[in-house]
């Protein structure tokens, strides 16, 4: 007698950013295949700016088999250097192995490990379960499955003509910041909160400065100029493609006013709207000014924004991931990595009670969503960036010796208290990186 394999259930995911992207190959790897992944966006391009994966989330993407595309994509992160706004150290640390982890961090664009993300769904799925130009609008949902419906969009600026419907077993909405499930939920809730701060981004070629795989982060809460290089193919030429980042405040921390400003992340902006403020800023052998921002031939602006957190992501059939959960400030180099371990957890859960799916998406709230909502609290509260505060409050002016100013012990605390929060700790990712290792090995071929 044949016993038959259990029935797929159908798998709805809104979004094709990392998230999304993520959780398809989460799922795919824990065995699911009937997988539809819908974008609102007409077309999936390399548009935007470096963002960093943490160990922890290198770790899912190594046993997903991904680490030698991230190796080739992005930059192995080898320190990270606090300076105040006079250019004066106030902290150096190792990261990934050269901090004794035995999984590395990268530094990567954006929309460079989108495509890499893509590329292997596409691959391990078939391209024809990325569905582009649907936007989600609503959903509802029976007692046996949910059905998501889309208004489809054209690759012109054309409002939605059409529109169609998917029935699945669950609905992932990865849909982002802006995210519509989450507005559906939460009807109420409004924009996204403006922390009063702009970020004018960009990014440039340039020869490498200090170890040509460093990130510089300096200034202070209300003025910050980060920087750090994110592209591996000009590595292996003897260049630095540098993403760097100017933050300033624009409106007062007690404006009760959190709407945040109209802008548009895919135009350009005039750098006179932000550059005065770092004039003769420099640290880490770069002049911010001179060798950033003046070079740079596009600028664009995003408004530094996040969400409250909410007290559910899980709704019958429904749940809610990555930034359509827990949008966070970009403090301590995290969104992304966050988003990559929900879609682990999510996976896993699911494979864990897939006859029971409501109850799988009960389970995967309850690990990811305390763990996120102080991630987003300590992240308003500075993160690891407050020991650039505490330098700017104690020492205004500058100082010789940072100890002087902070203790050692407070600012090794500062870090350690925020890798516990963000689960950062080095101990636990080297144990699981050990008893996973051979999970890879079942994408060599795709490798």
């Amino acid at each position: 007698m044949t016993v038959s394999a259990p029935a797929q259930p159908r798998i709805l995911i809104a979004g094709a950013g990392i998230g999304g992207l993520s959780a398809a190959l989460c799922l795919q790897a824990v065995g699911f295949t009937d997988i539809h992944i819908f974008e609102a966006s007409a077309q999936l391009t390399s548009l935007g700016v470096g963002i960093n994966i943490q160990p922890s989330a290198v770790l899912i993407l190594r046993n997903l088999g991904l680490l030698p595309a991230l190796e080739e994509t992005g930059v192995e992160t080898q320190e990270l250097n606090f300076y105040n706004r006079h250019g004066s150290s106030i902290l150096s640390e190792p990261r990934g192995k050269h901090a004794g982890y035995t999984i590395p961090q990268f530094s990567i664009h954006r929309g460079e490990f989108q495509l890499l993300l893509l590329s292997a769904v596409q691959s391990r799925l078939g391209e024809d379960r990325v569905h582009l130009g649907h936007v989600l609008a609503n959903f509802t949902q029976e007692d046996t499955k949910i059905t998501a419906h889309f208004a489809k969009k054209s690759l012109t600026d054309e409002p939605p003509a059409a529109s169609s419907s998917w029935s699945g077993d669950i609905l992932i909405a990865a849909d982002g910041i802006n995210s519509t499930a989450r507005r559906l939920l939460y009807p109420d809730e409004g924009p996204p909160r403006f922390s009063g701060r702009i970020l004018w981004r960009g990014c440039i070629e340039r020869q490498p400065y200090l170890t040509g795989a460093s990130m510089i982060w300096a200034g202070h809460a209300n003025q910050k100029f980060i920087a750090y290089p994110i592209g591996g193919a000009a590595a292996r030429n003897g260049k630095s493609l540098v993403n760097w980042i100017a933050e300033l405040r624009v409106r007062n921390e007690d404006d009760p006013d959190r709407t945040p400003p109209v802008t548009d992340w895919t135009k350009r902006v005039e750098k006179e709207k932000f550059v005065r403020p770092f004039q003769g800023w420099s640290c880490g052998g770069l002049q911010m000014v001179e060798d950033l921002i003046e070079p740079t031939e596009n600028v664009f602006e995003f408004p530094m924004c996040d969400r409250d957190p909410v007290d559910q992501w899980s709704f019958g059939r429904m749940t809610l991931l990555g930034d359509a959960a827990h949008a966070m400030y970009p403090i301590g180099s995290n969104g992304a990595t966050q988003a990559i371990i929900d879609a682990e957890t999510l996976a896993c859960r699911i494979a864990e009670h897939r006859d029971d799916l409501p109850a799988a998406l009960q389970r995967y709230q309850e690990d990811r969503l305390p763990p996120t909502a102080k991630i987003v609290m300590a992240n308003r509260a500075n993160g690891p960036d407050h020991v650039l505060q505490l330098a700017e409050e104690r020492a205004p002016e500058g100082f010789k010796h940072v100890y002087d100013v902070i203790p050692k012990e407070e600012l090794d605390g500062i870090g350690a208290a925020y890798k516990a929060v963000a689960g950062f700790e080095r101990d636990s990712i080297n144990q699981k990186a050990a008893q996973t290792e051979h999970l890879a090995e079942r994408f060599a071929k795709d490798i």
